[in-house]
């Protein structure tokens, strides 16, 4: 009985020590923020309030903006693991055109924000893109979410808390530097916090 028992224990522990690995484990993983680390790794555009603060590098104040990734990249994967209101605007840009103006008019951009107006690209979907269901069942408010992103070529598959939320096939913006955003709220209101603990990507 002790024997099975500490079997038992022993593989509980080695899927939890797998489990905090996460996708990330192994060889060729770039790390761009852990924990409260990480801001001298990208620059800055617009006037987002960024910091680092508990455990995580975070904005919540100004009328919008990014920390923007100082190399391009062309294939790759990403993760990232992110917390967001309800209300927040935010999201992960990525090959942006003009790493001096982030726009979802020059790059593609996979959305976190559960009440965008036009549901079709809110959280999950690639803006002006690739859509996801409507009503919306993809939600980030309120917990700590994770968003992995693949791109080979003109293939590009979103993955938020480990499910494939869309897939496409778009060439337009082959490579770039990618960009973590806060954006403004409804109307132009104060949207709600974005935090980051964990952005790491792996080029292909």
């Amino acid at each position: 009985m002790k024997r099975l028992l500490a079997f038992g224990m022993g593989l509980l522990l080695a899927w939890a020590l797998a489990a905090c690995a996460g996708p990330t484990a192994g060889p060729g993983w770039l790390v761009l923020i852990d924990g409260d680390k990480g801001l001298e790794n990208w620059n800055r555009v617009g006037d987002a309030n960024w910091r680092a603060e508990g455990g995580a590098i975070m904005a919540d104040q100004g009328k919008g903006g990014f920390l923007v990734s100082k190399n391009a990249y062309k294939d790759f994967v990403l993760y990232a693991e992110f917390w967001s209101a309800t209300d927040t605007n935010s999201g992960i840009f990525f090959r942006a055109s003009d790493p001096n103006r982030i726009s979802a008019d020059n790059s593609y951009e996979a959305n976190i924000w559960d009440i965008r107006p036009d549901p079709k690209y809110g959280t999950g979907g690639i803006v002006d893109f690739a859509a996801v269901p409507v009503p919306p069942i993809y939600k980030a408010g309120g917990q700590w979410n994770t968003y992995e992103i693949e791109a080979r070529g003109a293939d590009v598959t979103v993955k938020f808390n480990g499910t494939v939320t869309v897939r496409m096939q778009n060439g337009k913006y082959p490579s770039g530097p990618f960009a973590l955003q806060f954006g403004a709220g409804l109307q132009g209101a104060n949207g709600g916090p974005i935090k980051w603990r964990k952005v790491q990507i792996k080029p292909l």
